[in-house]
């Protein structure tokens, strides 16, 4: 198995656009699907309900580490962490890295999730399988976003 997830893609969007969907918490909430209560904070435990149907009972919870205006947002989380009254707190979380780049009048934005191989092997497998998958899907409901090519970004 492979310890890091990596996605590219580019979007029809400027670099200065593509950040603040990123990084502003109400719009990176409308697309990843999670209601924050506030706005991000780097070494900050940012906090929110997830969104996304069926998935509503769900905490939400990563600490922001760097955010380099219009080059790099990142944070840390305890990957698909979902089961009811489990407490993942004493688990290593993994660290999600969002590169951005211009490319001419669009934005290549390259995802890049790490620290799979330190996650408790008995959940190790299904946490990567359903990041890699969940990224996908977010990739292209961020393309919606700042495209405005969809009402609704949607899981597909």
């Amino acid at each position: 198995m492979n310890d890091r997830i990596e996605k590219r893609i580019e979007l029809k969007a400027p670099v200065s656009r593509v950040w603040r969907a990123l990084t502003d918490h109400r719009e990176f909430g409308a697309w990843f699907r999670v209601d924050l209560s506030g706005p991000f904070e780097p070494g900050r435990e940012a906090v929110g309900h997830i969104t996304w149907p069926g998935y509503e009972h769900i905490v939400w919870r990563a600490v922001v580490q760097v955010m380099e205006p219009e080059r790099l947002f990142s944070f840390s989380w305890h990957p698909y962490a979902i089961a009811p009254g489990v407490d993942y707190a004493a688990e290593p979380p993994t660290l999600v890295e969002l590169h951005l780049e211009a490319h001419g009048e669009n934005t290549v934005l390259t995802l890049v999730e790490s620290g799979f191989e330190r996650i408790p092997a008995s959940r190790r497998a299904e946490a990567f399988r359903m990041n890699d998958d969940g990224w996908g899907i977010q990739m292209e409901n961020i393309r919606q976003h700042v495209e405005g090519t969809a009402a609704d970004a949607h899981a597909g």
